[in-house]
């Protein structure tokens, strides 16, 4: 699994950690949804997009980049894609960009074409062996850390993150997703440990028998299915508006409410 990968899998599903590591409330999360979206002229693809949910101006949305290697070519593609994408979507919300290092040596500023740009509030670079105090207290922040920490640290780390939720964390299933992510973090981190030894690392193996695991095992499956099931009908509305049925048509069709409906066709008209 490529680093980026993790990281948009995490922000995929929590996207409360994102507004948590640039410095927001995590409860911001709640009025965005996490995408990507081509830029058609040059078939560019903006895998990290946190777009409002809602018609709100006040709330800009965000251009995620997560970058583990040096590229003297980053600036240009990333402002690049941005601008296009500004030209083709015409959002009716401000932008930010938010770029994630491992370390400040991977970057590749180019200050001389975007030294200005790079210093608007409108820019913000995290560099994760730099988060310090913010990682050690938040435990969605220390979740990211996880994943460019030392190999011979990573499990004492992941352990503390465990007790972390089982502490912090009420709702079972949420508790579940989290710790499931972290055993995920770990098993990437030791390629050659097999999923039954690192779950004896980090002291799973009794945890995942318990009833409350179980149970949170099943409503997370459960939860999973019904977000296939509206991801299927969300992607089928372009094309049955090409066939010519009206919006309401389609959101009785498909058992949606209008206002989805609608978004999703906005959406496919950018």
């Amino acid at each position: 699994m490529k680093t980026d990968t993790i990281f948009y899998s995490i922000f995929q599903e929590f996207p409360s950690i994102f507004f948590e590591l640039i410095g927001r409330s995590p409860e911001e999360a709640i009025a965005y949804e996490f995408t990507s979206r081509e830029v058609k002229q040059l078939a560019f693809r903006m895998d990290g997009l946190f777009l409002p949910t809602t018609g709100d101006p006040s709330l800009p949305f965000y251009v995620l980049e997560v970058q583990f290697q040096p590229e003297e070519e980053l600036y240009y593609r990333l402002f690049g894609e941005l601008f296009l994408y500004l030209s083709q979507y015409k959002p009716p919300h401000a932008w930010r960009v938010v770029v994630i290092y491992p370390r400040r040596s991977v970057e590749r500023e180019q200050s001389f074409q975007f030294g200005e740009i790079l210093a608007l509030n409108r820019v913000t670079r995290i560099y994760l062996d730099e988060l310090g105090e913010l990682a050690e207290n938040s435990l969605g922040v220390g979740v990211v850390k996880l994943v460019v920490e030392a190999q011979d640290t990573a499990t004492e780390l992941a352990k503390r993150l465990i007790e972390q939720a089982k502490q912090q964390l009420s709702d079972e299933a949420v508790k579940r997703d989290i710790i499931d992510l972290i055993e995920t973090i770990i098993v990437y981190k030791l390629p050659q440990k097999t999923r039954e030894e690192i779950e004896a690392m980090l002291g799973l193996s009794e945890l995942k028998q318990t009833k409350v695991y179980q149970e949170a095992l099943e409503e997370g499956e459960r939860i999973g299915e019904e977000r296939g099931e509206m991801k299927a009908k969300v992607e089928a509305i372009p094309r049955m508006i090409q066939v010519g049925l009206s919006l309401e048509a389609i959101a009785q069709v498909l058992d949606l409410p209008l206002e989805t409906v609608q978004q999703a066709a906005q959406q496919s008209n950018g």
